[in-house]
């Protein structure tokens, strides 16, 4: 098995993102979020209480994104209860996008029906970075949680390398853009 230090995490959030998904948090109580694949909505990050979605035993954890940190900050311990937000996304989605790491970011505009940030006037949105080589390697030693495994008990590690990020440039940057 690879060296936790050397895993990258599959999920960043941008800060925006963070400060959303704590306002949703006080008022709807602990989150999940899902990787929708489609259908009626696209694909995009739906966010909902915890345990109103059903999560497959296929389905696979992209991560626990943790409402204690701010930007840049590492955290020294898996969150739980409600500073634990688990993201999810579908066993054959994630087959599709396993090679990149996700961005949790938050836009202006409507979000979806079903999800809980829809009446805010902003939505999420999934942006994405694609592993680099040796990222993949070691991903490729790691085996990911899957609904199976998360209901058996099995939990992620926490990530050795900051979670959030002040704006979404920062974790995917555009070639010749501003930060490059």
């Amino acid at each position: 098995m690879a060296d936790p230090m050397t895993v990258p995490g599959r999920i960043v959030a941008t800060a925006a993102a963070m400060d959303l998904l704590r306002r949703l948090g006080g008022m709807h109580g602990p989150l999940m979020m899902h990787q929708s694949g489609g259908c009626c909505d696209g694909s995009a990050p739906m966010c909902y209480p915890a345990g109103e979605f059903i999560v497959g035993d296929r389905d696979v954890l992209v991560g626990l994104l943790d409402l204690r940190l701010g930007a840049g900050e590492v955290p020294s311990s898996t969150p739980d209860g409600d500073d634990a937000v688990p993201v999810w996304i579908s066993g054959t989605q994630f087959e599709a996008w396993q090679h990149t790491q996700l961005v949790l970011d938050v836009v202006p505009g409507r979000g979806s029906g079903f999800s809980l940030e829809a009446p805010e006037g902003v939505r999420f949105l999934s942006r994405a970075r694609a592993f680099t080589a040796e990222e993949t390697v070691a991903l490729t030693e790691t085996e990911p949680i899957t609904g199976q495994s998360w209901e058996e008990g099995r939990r992620p590690e926490p990530p050795a390398e900051p979670q959030v990020v002040a704006e979404a440039v920062d974790a995917c940057p555009v070639p010749g853009g501003p930060r490059n």
